[in-house]
């Protein structure tokens, strides 16, 4: 059973292959290859697990791989050039397809080398983690963490096909899937109540990875964030929902050093903060951030933050981020479980307050 998604972007529209085991079918891949020429990028826990099934369904082109060490901590310039150096050393043309095969890591480095290589050479995203597949494998951003701010160098650029084969999960750890539920639960919390609802009914299964619940919830995930990128490509404004969450997290990420929190576990937290803010606003009540957070509880996610983060640091690391405009930080923010606004018109003591009250 396959389930097939497009993102309707005009000239640049793909289709997103969701199912189990389909990463068997060689067609679904290779009649996205324009040319005789492939790169797969992959990682030195992936390689192992799927990159020689995947060159054998490549025998028909000149194809090479390269190996990245895995982990947020390796997202950088200095790691990216090893993909460079591959291209140019196999003297790799324009023609080149290069394959992503991996978590969202290697997903957003091999996009944005994609995205660079000869000035844009096509891409395809075989991703491997629940995260991948529910969120950054879709959409097109793609880029590296600097050592002040994470992913602050990027580019929007989309690829050919994204093939999401929910097999590949069974090899997931319990706790990398965990950290891809909390961008699962972040589309119930923005735009999908009646998701937000079936997540809490589900959360069990999901856990014990049952196939056709993890087909569901990556095909309602994708089609979520499929639907709001086709109508906001480059994020100038509904796009930046996507991100609740996402400032809290991504200062957590930073403060604690590149992958020492995964990326769904700080996202988590963050989630919660926002939602704590949103109560301090008068916006939703107690009662449905106490749902937020047994949804992450339930996910296996935490939702305090790390014990030597202090306000100060939250606030001079959340100033380092995409969302701040004219020196405010714009945070994505609750109305309700389905409802989210960006905002930079909230009392900026009630964020200190919020700040102040997740201090251990």
């Amino acid at each position: 059973m396959m389930k097939t998604l497009h993102v309707s972007l005009g000239e640049r529209s793909y289709p997103i292959y969701i199912g189990d085991d389909i990463l068997s079918q060689a067609a679904l891949l290779t009649q996205h290859i324009q040319g005789k020429e492939v790169l797969v990028v992959t990682n030195t826990t992936i390689a192992p697990l799927y990159l020689q099934s995947v060159l054998e369904l490549l025998t028909e082109y000149r194809c090479e791989s390269v190996i990245l060490p895995d982990g947020e901590e390796f997202k950088n310039l200095e790691v990216l050039n090893q993909v460079f150096d591959e291209l140019l050393q196999s003297h790799f043309s324009r023609q080149v397809t290069m394959i992503a095969l991996g978590g969202g890591v290697i997903g957003d480095m091999t996009g944005f080398a994609a995205a660079c290589y000869q000035r844009g050479v096509p891409f395809i995203q075989i991703p491997t983690t629940l995260l991948a597949q529910v969120d950054s494998s879709v959409g097109g951003k793609t880029a590296v963490n600097h050592p002040l701010g994470k992913n602050m160098i990027g580019a929007f650029y989309q690829p050919k096909c994204v093939i999401a084969d929910t097999n590949t999960l069974n090899t997931l750890e319990d706790r990398q899937l965990s950290s891809g539920l909390a961008e699962v639960i972040k589309y119930g919390l923005i735009n999908d109540p009646e998701f937000f609802d079936w997540l809490e009914q589900n959360m069990p299964a999901l856990r014990e990875r049952q196939t056709d619940v993890l087909v569901e919830v990556v095909e309602r995930s994708c089609q979520d964030k499929a639907d709001v990128v086709a109508s906001d490509e480059l994020e100038h404004g509904v796009r930046a929902l996507l991100n609740l969450g996402h400032t809290f997290g991504h200062a957590i990420e930073t403060g604690m050093g590149y992958g020492n929190w995964l990326h769904g576990e700080a996202i988590a937290v963050g989630m919660v903060m926002a939602a704590d803010l949103s109560q301090r606003l008068g916006w939703i009540d107690g009662v449905i951030v106490a749902r937020i957070k047994a949804l992450l509880i339930a996910a296996g996610l935490p939702t305090t933050i790390p014990e030597d983060m202090s306000s100060d640091q939250f606030m001079s690391l959340m100033a380092v981020d995409k969302k701040v405009q004219d020196g405010r930080i714009r945070l994505v923010l609750l109305k309700s479980i389905g409802k989210a606004i960006m905002s930079d018109d909230y009392d900026a003591e009630k964020l200190a307050e919020t700040l102040e009250s997740f201090q251990h």
